[in-house]
């Protein structure tokens, strides 16, 4: 056979596969990867001739004197159906067995193998870590539970060292649980606070090229001046002064080289890990580890990008006796900040008559940043305050922002408005819009709790750590859930106690809150502000109750004269309408295929009738079609079951 000869053969047969492909997925209604249909049309085409070529043969040869009787062709039909049903059955069983995803391409095999030797070396490190402090068998779920205080103090003490030696990522995961007092002991809680992300500095060497890659030339040609020494160093960045040409004293903050690859591979750790605990465990799904540990990734990955902590401290705002650094935002890039510099020491040098009003500025800051402004700094600790040359604080470190909207901050100062004047009514209510509502709740007990405890905290002198701890385990015994923005609140307000403690030793945390919601709060709610907002609404509902008279009067009408009727639409939503379509499409094809398939089992069952071949009758001819078709259409049936669980997440009926 020459070769052109061979090529147009094989041409002619890649076409029949890609026919063959084609026909099986349109039968089968579901779209499935390229690859695997080739395979499986490529699987049928090398078994269509074993299983031709013996029918062919029997029929005898064929032409222009001998053509094929007609039941020769339903042979044939027979056949060519059979080899349709081939890759059908061959992605029907895939989709069953290996749904799509499941196995990797050859470029995402090799990404994956690289990807997981890196994750087993990171792994090794993470365990031998891990061992190391004697968090063992924890790790493997055999650990001893620990009912004394001691052994607790112990436990959370080898977590901590084990965080803060697992590196960046396992420091700031640590900081985050710190603040879960509703998922964690007060032991574990208090120890986590003492997790600190100071490291030693980069060296200047390995500085310098960040530098000139993110300001487009050297350190000299940007800076007047540039000290070499850092100021302060973390493990995300390190801080250094410098000088403009305008003769502006500011601080550089650059990015940690090399910083990026550890944790990317620290987040896919933690997302798998959540992963596997939200799936395998109960509380894992009841904590939604999941959708917290995402949202603990998007706080790194906004820490480590800071154009969004320029971004932020635009953003927030200060005011109150607190200022805060102003970003040059030409000089920032995405690892480089440049922002002038406040002058002053740290907070901690504050002489102790000083500390009272220190402590109040900031928390009126905070408070005004939370309840007012919707934007507020989540971590307040000590190493983010200076006490300025005037006396006043600064506050540094905007990488930890969080938000929240409207409605949350209106639920958030009722909740302080009802726990000032101690309604349990108002503070359960509006502590029900705050958490995501549980269906199967009891309000009222959830109300003697909250009376409860507001009668044992709400009350100047008492113990704001203890107050907040015995908060969560309320939020925790009626399963209520935290989001993550009330949590990141919870955060900066924790971190505060404790810088508020520094500042100021005995500060009355919940007296000066209740003060601030008596000056700021109820204020707001005056006769100008009720009447400008009664106003806002009446100017909404206007075109409303303009048209409401002569609604009543068509109704009125309408019941008078004994027309008065209701039109309700069933299905009126088109994904609705398409779900009940898919479902009845996929009864009548059982229907079908079980009908075709009964009515085969019988003529195949039936002795007798006109003869179509040597051996077969008309009957059976007929029968084996039919079992074909039938055949078919369970395939396809079983090719939507398989498929569908993927295909409809969703739906609201599933939502």
């Amino acid at each position: 056979m020459d070769l052109p000869t061979q090529l147009l053969l094989s041409v002619f047969t890649l076409l029949m596969i890609i026919g063959l492909a084609t026909v099986a997925q349109r039968l089968l209604d579901v779209r499935f990867g390229r690859l695997r249909t080739f395979l499986a049309a490529l699987v049928a085409f090398g078994l269509a001739q074993p299983m031709l070529e013996p029918i062919l043969t029997s029929l005898g040869p064929v032409g222009r004197e001998n053509p094929p009787a007609a039941p020769a062709l339903g042979i044939l039909l027979l056949i060519v159906m059979s080899v349709v049903l081939i890759p059908m059955v061959i992605l029907v069983i895939a989709e069953a067995l290996v749904p799509p995803g499941s196995v990797p391409g050859p470029l995402e095999l090799v990404r994956s193998v690289r990807g997981r030797l890196s994750r087993a070396r990171r792994y090794s490190q993470i365990t031998r870590i891990a061992i190391k402090h004697g968090l063992g068998p924890y790790l493997r779920g055999r650990g001893e539970r620990l009912d004394d205080r001691p052994g607790t103090v112990r436990l959370a003490r080898s977590l901590r060292e084990a965080l803060d030696e697992g590196g960046v990522t396992f420091v700031k995961l640590g900081q985050v649980l710190s603040t879960r007092r509703d998922l964690l002991p007060a032991e574990f809680v208090e120890e986590l606070g003492r997790l600190q992300d100071q490291v030693a500095p980069a060296p200047w060497p390995e500085i310098e090229p960040v530098l000139a890659a993110e300001l487009g030339g050297p350190v000299d040609e940007a800076f007047a001046e540039f000290d070499r020494t850092p100021l302060a160093a973390a493990s995300i960045g390190q801080v250094h002064a410098a000088r403009l040409h305008s003769g502006e004293s500011v601080v550089v903050k650059v990015l940690r080289p090399g910083i990026w690859p550890v944790v990317s591979k620290d987040l896919d750790i933690v997302r798998r890990l959540a992963a596997t605990l939200e799936s395998r465990t109960r509380w894992g799904r009841s904590l939604g580890l999941r959708d917290l540990a995402e949202g603990f990734a998007t706080a790194i990955r906004e820490e480590l990008d800071f154009r969004v902590e320029a971004a932020n401290m635009a953003a927030v705002t200060a005011g109150g006796g607190v200022t805060y650094p102003v970003p040059i935002s030409d000089m920032c890039t995405e690892r480089v900040l440049v922002m002038r510099r406040l002058s002053g020491r740290p907070v901690t040098a504050a002489a102790p008559e000083q500390g009272p009003q220190l402590a109040r500025d900031l928390l009126d800051c905070l408070l005004r940043q939370i309840l007012i402004d919707g934007v507020f700094h989540a971590d307040p600790h000590p190493g983010n305050l200076m006490l300025l040359d005037d006396g006043t604080l600064g506050l540094l470190d905007f990488g930890a922002v969080g938000r929240l909207d409207d409605s949350l901050r209106s639920a958030l100062r009722r909740f302080l408005l009802a726990m000032n004047r101690q309604d349990p009514l108002g503070v359960t209510d509006a502590l029900l819009e705050v958490v995501p509502r549980p269906e199967d709740i009891d309000e009222a007990a959830l109300e003697r709790a909250l009376g409860q405890f507001m009668a044992r905290h709400v009350t100047a002198g008492m113990d704001s750590a203890q107050m907040f701890t015995d908060l969560f385990r309320i939020v925790s015994a009626y399963g209520l859930s935290i989001p993550p923005e009330v949590a990141a609140v919870f955060r900066a307000l924790a971190t505060l106690e404790g810088t508020l403690v520094r500042l100021s030793p005995g500060f009355d945390l919940i007296g000066e809150a209740r003060s601030f919601a008596g000056r700021h709060l109820a204020e707001r709610i005056t006769p100008e502000t009720i009447k400008e907002s009664a106003t806002q609404e009446l100017v909404a509902l206007l075109p409303m109750l303009r048209r409401l008279p002569r609604r009543i009067e068509r109704i009125a009408s309408a019941a008078e004269h004994g027309r008065f009727s209701m039109n309700v639409r069933l299905l009126a939503d088109d994904r609705d309408r398409r779900y009940v379509t898919g479902l009845l499409h996929q009864v009548l094809l059982t229907v079908l295929g079980a009908t075709a398939g009964v009515m085969a089992v019988i003529l195949l069952g039936t002795a007798g009738g006109p003869p179509a071949l040597a051996n077969t009758t008309l009957f059976q001819l007929i029968g084996y079609n039919l079992l074909v078709i039938a055949a078919i259409l369970v395939l396809r049936v079983l090719a939507l079951i398989f498929r569908r669980p993927r295909a409809s997440d969703d739906h609201p009926a599933r939502r």
